[in-house]
């Protein structure tokens, strides 16, 4: 089986560094995993996060589409509560047209922050939330170019081409996203690094099960994004895992930060209390020479039925990040 990678990038910050250049790191990755042969660029949405600085996908697309010329670019995801399905089309729709045949629209209905942020963002946060599944229906509908509760979207697709407008998928890391893509008839994106894999097989098989056919979809069609970091040995890749592992750590006592030097964490170490919750999360995670790690995710990919793999990687040297994008390129072969 041809197994296609794809890329999530978060915009990570990175300790000692202006916050705008996980921005503009970003920018200069899209075109270097495109020339790897990477399948899609995906950015993603969180706010009031000093660890993820990546606010705005939409406008890190557009970005993007100047810098590329193959790559599939999308949103995983705009948090669809917090606006308007009529702006987020409109904006998608111009999306398309600087980069025909080329955008994905990965929406979600998690507040990508905390509560206060989100209310922030919308006022009528929780009422939106309830709301989602006919936010996507709107969505669907302007999308693809229809006079919709009177309302069409510009610039406006070929509305009987259903290829000619943004390709809509949903996100989620849940039995509810799962149902709500195989009712839809739309493309699922399970957030397996969110949950280091657990409900995976629950959410494929419901999603599988109940899939309503679409136009566009006449099958369902699944992925998971995975955390993963390759590097020439073992030892290396374990080292600049560092960075993640202690972010991991801090965040489960609600300490948010930028990513720390991995040389700086391995001065300090970690408490006996830290090291069950570390070697539990190092005994699932995707680390390690090329062979290994490919072997991996190959491994989960044929377990899954899936045919694309959606790939996040940080670290706090971004030449190791390249790296390891290169090196899971050659072990799979990617053109």
């Amino acid at each position: 089986m041809t197994l296609a990678l794809s890329v999530l990038d978060q915009s990570a910050a990175v300790a000692g560094r202006p916050e705008a250049e996980a921005i503009r790191d970003t920018l200069d990755l899209a075109p270097f995993c495109e020339a790897l042969g990477y399948h899609r660029f995906w950015l993603s949405e969180h706010h009031g996060l000093p660890s993820i600085v990546g606010t705005a996908p939409e406008l890190l697309m557009a970005a993007v589409a100047a810098r590329t010329s193959r790559i599939r670019i999308g949103s995983a995801g705009v948090m669809l509560t917090h606006y308007s399905s009529l702006k987020v089309a409109e904006q998608f729709c111009v999306l398309q047209a600087l980069a025909p045949g080329r955008i994905d629209l990965g929406v979600g209905r998690a507040p990508g922050g905390d509560l206060h942020t989100a209310q922030a963002l919308n006022p009528n946060a929780a009422y939106a939330a309830e709301r989602f599944p006919e936010q996507v229906r709107d969505l669907q509908a302007w999308t693809r170019g229809e006079r919709h509760r009177g309302i069409v979207a510009h610039p406006r697709g070929d509305p009987t081409d259903p290829d000619d407008a943004p390709e809509l998928w949903m996100l989620g890391s849940s039995d509810y996203g799962a149902r709500l893509a195989a009712d839809f008839g739309l493309p699922y994106a399970f957030a397996y690094f969110f949950t280091d894999g657990q409900g995976v097989e629950t959410a494929l098989s419901l999603y599988r099960a109940l899939y309503k056919p679409s136009a566009r979809h006449p099958a369902p069609r699944a992925t998971v994004c995975v955390w993963a970091l390759a590097a020439e040995t073992e030892a290396e890749a374990r080292h600049h895992a560092l960075s993640r592992d202690r972010w991991r750590l801090d965040r489960a006592r609600g300490r948010f930060g930028a990513l720390r030097p991995p040389d700086e964490i391995a001065a300090e170490g970690f408490t006996d209390a830290e090291r069950p919750t570390l070697e539990a999360a190092r005994a699932r995670a995707f680390v390690g020479d090329a062979a290994t790690v490919a072997r991996q995710l190959r491994a989960l990919a044929e377990a899954l039925q899936l045919d694309e793999l959606v790939v996040n990687t940080w670290t706090h040297d971004p030449t190791a990040r390249r790296r390891s994008y290169a090196l899971l390129a050659r072990e799979f072969g990617l053109a």
